[in-house]
C-alpha cells in the first residue's frame, strides 16, 4: 500500500511539473469539443402509433365455411420484415429521397442510413405498433413515418390477397384438367354401355342375380301357366257333361243391362226432381218421355231376340257363361306361353353370355370407380375454389383486420438529441483526460528526479544529504503569482462548463 501510495504521489508531482501544458490542453480540447457539440444539428424523431384489431365477429360466423386467415401471425410478420430492403427503397421513392443519391454507393448508403435510422416497436399482447424515426429535417422524418404507415397496413392486406389469387389460380388448372379427366370418363362409360347394353346388370344387382331373377320369372310364369290349362280342362269337361235344356217363355226374356241401367239412373233422377218440381215441370216431363223412349228400345230388341234363329237362344245361360269363362282361360292360357316363351328365350340368351358377363361387369365396375374418383376430385377442388375465394375476400375484409391509428405522425417541434448535456459533460472529462495525459507524457519524455529514494535507486550510489532551493522574496511573489493563476485557470474551467452545461440545459434548442 506504502509503494502504491509513493507511486500516485510520484505521478502527481510529475503531472504538477508540467500542469500548464495539462491546462493549455485541457482547455483547447474542451473549447472544440464543446464548439463542435453546439454545431451538431438537432435530431428531431417522428412517430406513429396504430392498434391493430384482429378481433372480428366473422371469425365464428365463417369458421365452418373457409380456411379463416392468421391474421395475428400476418401482422407479426410484417412487423419484422418491414424495415426490409425493398420496403425502404419504396420510402424513399415515395418522399423523394432517390433523388439525393446521385451514385449507386450514395443510394446504398442511405438505403443502409434509413434502415438504422427505422424504429419499430409493440408488443403482440397489446397489439400496439411504433413507427419512429430520426431525422434532423422533421417534415421529412413525418413523412416517412407516414410512409412506412401507409406500407405496414398495405403489406397486411395485400401478401394475403396475392397468396389467395395464386391459390385459386392453381385450383383453376386443376379444375380444368379433371374436367377432361371428367368428360374421357363420361364417353368411356357411355360407349361401354351402348357396346354392352344387354349384359350390364341392372341397378342394385349383378348378372348373376339378373338369371336367378330370370329364372324365377319364368317358373312363375310356367306355374301360372299350368294352373291356367288346369282350369281351362275343368271348364271342358264341365260343358262336356251339361245337358241343353230349352228354356221358357219367362226365361226367354232378353234381359239388356245396358238399357235397364240407364232406365234405373234416369229414375233415380226423376225422383229428385219430384221432390224439388211438380210433375208438370219440363226437366219431369223430358225425363219421362226418355224412360218412355228406353222401355220402347228395349221391348223392340227383346222381339229382335226371339225372332231371330240363333241356335243358343234357347240353351242355359250358365252353358252360355261356361263358353265366355272357358274363352277367357284360352286367352289367358295364350298369353302365359307368350310369357314363358320370351323368358325361356331370355334366359337361353343370359346362359350363353355367362362367360362374358364377370369381365363386362369387372370392366363397368373399373369405369364406375374412375368416373367417381375424378368427379369426386372436381367437387372438392371446385369447393375449394369457393372457399379459396371467400378466403382471399376475408383477408382484405376490413372487418378482419382493423387498423386504429391511435397517434398520427406529426412533424415534431422539439428535437429528441442529441443529448447536449450528457455530451458536454462528456467532452470536459476527455479535456480533463487530455491534459493529464500530455503532462504524464512529458513527465516521461523528460524525467527529473523528485525524491532521493528515486535517485538512490536510480543510480545505486548513497546519498549524504540533500539542500533546499534558497528563494528570493521576488521568486516567491512569483510562484505565488502562477499558483494563484492555475488555480484561476482550473476554477474558469469549471466554471465555463457549468455555464455551458446549464445553458444547454435551460435552452435545448
Amino acid at each position: 500500500m506504502a509503494e502504491l501510495t509513493a507511486l500516485i504521489l510520484t505521478f502527481l508531482k510529475a503531472i504538477g511539473k508540467y500542469r500548464w501544458y495539462a491546462v493549455i490542453i485541457t482547455w483547447t480540447v474542451a473549447i472544440v469539443g464543446w464548439a463542435v457539440v453546439y454545431r451538431l444539428p438537432n435530431d428531431y424523431q417522428a412517430s406513429a402509433r396504430v392498434y391493430v384489431d384482429t378481433q372480428s365477429i366473422l371469425k365464428p360466423l365463417l369458421a365452418n365455411m373457409t380456411t379463416m386467415p392468421n391474421v395475428d401471425q400476418q401482422v407479426l410478420f410484417m412487423r419484422r420484415t418491414l424495415i426490409s430492403r425493398p420496403n425502404v427503397e419504396r420510402v424513399m421513392r415515395m418522399v423523394d429521397l432517390d433523388i439525393k443519391a446521385k451514385t449507386v454507393s450514395e443510394h446504398e448508403k442511405l438505403v443502409d442510413e434509413l434502415m438504422a435510422q427505422i424504429k419499430v416497436g409493440g408488443t403482440e399482447r397489446d397489439d400496439i405498433y411504433t413507427i419512429s424515426y430520426n431525422n434532423p429535417n422533421p417534415k421529412l422524418g413525418k413523412d416517412v413515418v407516414q410512409s412506412l404507415l401507409t406500407i405496414f397496413v398495405e403489406g397486411s392486406f395485400g401478401s394475403k390477397k396475392q397468396d389467395s389469387e395464386k391459390a385459386v389460380q392453381f385450383i383453376d388448372d386443376q379444375i380444368k384438367s379433371y374436367e377432361e379427366k371428367l368428360a374421357g370418363a363420361e364417353n368411356a362409360l357411355k360407349e361401354f354401355k351402348l357396346k354392352y347394353m344387354g349384359l350390364l346388370p341392372r341397378q342394385g344387382g349383378d348378372f348373376t342375380s339378373s338369371v336367378g331373377e330370370l329364372s324365377d320369372k319364368l317358373s312363375q310364369a310356367r306355374l301360372e301357366l299350368l294352373e291356367a290349362e288346369q282350369a281351362r280342362n275343368a271348364i271342358k269337361r264341365q260343358i262336356a257333361g251339361e245337358d241343353m235344356a230349352p228354356v221358357s217363355a219367362a226365361e226367354r226374356e232378353v234381359v239388356n243391362p245396358e238399357i235397364d241401367g240407364r232406365i234405373s239412373a234416369l229414375n233415380k233422377q226423376l225422383d229428385q226432381l219430384r221432390m224439388q218440381f211438380t210433375e208438370e215441370h219440363p226437366d219431369i216431363l223430358s225425363t219421362k218421355r226418355l224412360i218412355a223412349q228406353l222401355e220402347t228400345r228395349k221391348k223392340d230388341e227383346a222381339k229382335k231376340s226371339r225372332s231371330s234363329g240363333d241356335p243358343g237362344a234357347n240353351y242355359s245361360p250358365m252353358l252360355q257363361q261356361m263358353n265366355v269363362a272357358l274363352s277367357v282361360e284360352e286367352a289367358r292360357i295364350a298369353s302365359l306361353k307368350a310369357r314363358v316363351g320370351e323368358y325361356s328365350s331370355r334366359l337361353e340368351r343370359m346362359r350363353s353370355q355367362s362367360s362374358l358377363a364377370p369381365e363386362v361387369e369387372a370392366q363397368l365396375a373399373q369405369l364406375n370407380r374412375d368416373y367417381a374418383i375424378n368427379k369426386d376430385n372436381y367437387e372438392k377442388l371446385v369447393g375449394r375454389r369457393e372457399a379459396a375465394k371467400l378466403s382471399g375476400d376475408l383477408s382484405t375484409a376490413t372487418d378482419m383486420l382493423t387498423f386504429r391509428v391511435i397517434d398520427p405522425p406529426t412533424a415534431p417541434i422539439t428535437p429528441t438529441g442529441p443529448q447536449r448535456p450528457r455530451l458536454y459533460s462528456l467532452v470536459f472529462v476527455g479535456a480533463l483526460l487530455a491534459g493529464l495525459g500530455v503532462a504524464l507524457l512529458l513527465s516521461q519524455v523528460r524525467p527529473t528526479f523528485l525524491s532521493q529514494s528515486s535517485l538512490r535507486d536510480v543510480t545505486g550510489m548513497p546519498i549524504l544529504g540533500t539542500i533546499g532551493m534558497n528563494w528570493t522574496e521576488q521568486q516567491k511573489v512569483m510562484r505565488k503569482r502562477r499558483l494563484y493563476a492555475f488555480g484561476l485557470s482550473v476554477f474558469t474551467l469549471f466554471t465555463a462548463y457549468g455555464g455551458v452545461l446549464a445553458a444547454a440545459l435551460l435552452r435545448p434548442l
